[in-house]
């Protein structure tokens, strides 16, 4: 008999956690939408979901669904777990906190003071004009997906997925969106002379 009771309780637990989770999906949904800067109809035309069943699953007024939640996901290109909130099992990995700094949102990815530094960064959206700065230091870019421009010295590039940039941080430099979509990209950033090694394997002889 207790072990009945003690299990119902479970089971009751069990969907209070569940509801717990799911009553969190909708304002974590605008919160990500927000950060980039997309709206509603921008989000409804990528993920063919209507603007009022968006509207509603922000707002906590339509329940989440595997088959609306993956659509999303992959529009802001986030794993499914970051937009359901649920928590990590068994995993050792440390989830680095976002930081939003100027409109861009930063995750860092080392702890260590001094030295090389790593970073993950978001750019919404955006057309600026270039404010070329100068300071000590090196620093390397990758773009992971969207396209990223880079004003360096006399150079104006735009890097896409998959290219990478390095450059001394006293040459007159900046980087940001394109103003064609949102950008995500790797920075690494060292004292000056300070520069990331590639380690390659050595040749057979």
């Amino acid at each position: 008999m207790s072990g009945e009771r003690t299990e119902s309780a479970g089971s009751v637990q069990g969907a209070e956690d569940s509801d717990g989770v799911l009553a969190g999906v909708g304002p974590r949904l605008r919160r990500i939408r927000r950060e980039r800067e997309v709206t509603l109809a921008a989000l409804s035309e990528a993920t063919g979901i209507s603007v009022s069943t968006l509207s509603r699953l922000e707002s906590g007024l339509r329940r989440p669904s595997l088959e609306l939640l993956l659509p999303i996901a992959r529009a802001h290109q986030v794993a499914l777990d970051e937009l359901v909130g649920a928590p990590p099992v068994g995993d050792p990995v440390v989830r680095a906190k976002p930081v939003e700094r100027n409109g861009r949102v930063f995750w860092p990815l080392t702890r260590q003071p001094g030295g090389l530094q790593a970073f993950k960064i978001l750019e919404p959206q955006r057309r600026q004009e270039p404010d070329r700065r100068t300071h000590e230091g090196y620093e390397w870019l990758y773009v992971l997906s969207g396209r990223l421009r880079l004003v360096l010295g006399e150079h104006d590039v735009v890097l896409s997925a998959g290219e990478a940039a390095e450059f001394d941080t006293r040459v007159p430099h900046w980087f940001g969106s394109t103003g064609e979509g949102p950008v995500e990209f790797l920075s690494l950033f060292g004292p000056q002379g300070e520069r990331m090694h590639v380690r390659a394997r050595p040749t057979r002889t």
